[in-house]
């Protein structure tokens, strides 16, 4: 499985990014689908996950309010959307595919990891 990662970028606090995530190399509506980010000096974070057909949604309390996580099973692509960007939400976004098609808020329930794509909001 492969993951590609994309979207982030350079915004002011307050903006908005949407991220997205095309899997390859393998059936992409037989896995859930998760985001993680990791800060500069601090551990990789959960921050959301969408089971493999969309209906059950996990966020971290961090997130919750501002971001939705979606997928489109047609193209193999998992989003999440960022709104109201904090000073605090800087990191590098890793999507992740689990282990099965249940959405978890583990991160060793995600065996595979993109590249990362980094978002740095400016305050």
């Amino acid at each position: 499985v492969q993951l590609q990662a994309s979207g982030g970028g350079l915004v002011p606090a307050g903006g908005s990014l949407r991220l997205s995530c095309v899997l390859s190399g393998g059936t992409f509506n037989t896995y859930a689908m998760g985001w993680i980010r990791q800060a500069p000096g601090k551990e990789r974070e959960f921050v959301a996950s969408i089971s493999w057909n969309g209906r059950t949604t996990y966020y971290a309390d961090s997130v919750r309010g501002r971001s939705t996580i979606s997928r489109d099973n047609a193209k193999n692509t998992v989003f999440l959307q960022l709104n109201s960007l904090k000073a605090d939400d800087t990191a590098v976004y890793y999507c992740a595919a689990a282990r099965s098609h249940l959405a978890s808020v583990r991160l060793n329930d995600y065996p595979s990891w993109g590249q990362g794509t980094q978002v740095t909001v400016s305050s």
